[in-house]
C-alpha cells in the first residue's frame, strides 16, 4: 500500500513537472509573439558602414583579396541571423564611395553609418518632436524605407527599415 501511494505521488510529481514545462513553453512563446508585435520606434542594429575612398573599386578588390570580403559594385553585404528569429537572414552593407560623392551631404564627414530601425515613421515623428534635423523625406524601395538625419556633431545618419526577405530573394553573394 505504501509503495502504491509513493507511485501515485511520484506520478503526480512528474505530471506537475511536465505541466510546468508546457506552461513555461507557452509563456516563452507568448513573450516571443509580443516581441514580434512590438513596434516601438527604435534602432535595432547597424545596417551599413559607408566611407569615402580615392579609388572605391580598387579598395573593394583589396578587401576581397586580402580580408576575404565578398564584394561587388555595391560593396559587401554581410549576412547575419536575426537574434529573435534565427531562421531569418539579415544584412549589413559595407561600401566605399567615391571621394567626390555628395551622398553624405550636408555632413562634411568622410563616413556615414546606416542604422537598422523598426517603425521608421514613428521614429521620425519622435525625432521631429525632439528637434532632430531630418534631412529628407522617407523614401520607399522594395527592400525597405530610408530617411536621413543629422546628429549634434554634424554626422549624417541613414535610417533603414529593411525588408530583408527581398534582399535574400535577390541572391546577392554575401560575406558570412
Amino acid at each position: 500500500m505504501k509503495n502504491a501511494i509513493k507511485l501515485i505521488l511520484l506520478f503526480y510529481l512528474i505530471l506537475g513537472c511536465n505541466t510546468n514545462k508546457r506552461e513555461n513553453s507557452t509563456l516563452a512563446s507568448e513573450e516571443q509573439q509580443t516581441k514580434f508585435k512590438d513596434d516601438t520606434p527604435k534602432v535595432t542594429g547597424i545596417g551599413g558602414i559607408f566611407f569615402k575612398a580615392k579609388n572605391p573599386s580598387e579598395l573593394r578588390k583589396w578587401y576581397g583579396e586580402n580580408l576575404g570580403l565578398t564584394v561587388d559594385d555595391y560593396g559587401s553585404p554581410f549576412e547575419f541571423r536575426n537574434a529573435d528569429r534565427p531562421e531569418d537572414i539579415n544584412y549589413l552593407n559595407w561600401n566605399p564611395f567615391e571621394d567626390s560623392t555628395s551622398y553624405f551631404n550636408p555632413s562634411p564627414k568622410d563616413f556615414m553609418i546606416n542604422y537598422r530601425v523598426k517603425n521608421i515613421e514613428g521614429l521620425v515623428n519622435k525625432l521631429k518632436k525632439n528637434g532632430v534635423t531630418i534631412v529628407d523625406e522617407i523614401s520607399k524601395y522594395e527592400y525597405g524605407k530610408f530617411v536621413h538625419i543629422m546628429d549634434t556633431e554634424g554626422n549624417k545618419i541613414e535610417l533603414w527599415e529593411p525588408i530583408d526577405s527581398v534582399l535574400t530573394k535577390m541572391g546577392r553573394k554575401t560575406t558570412k
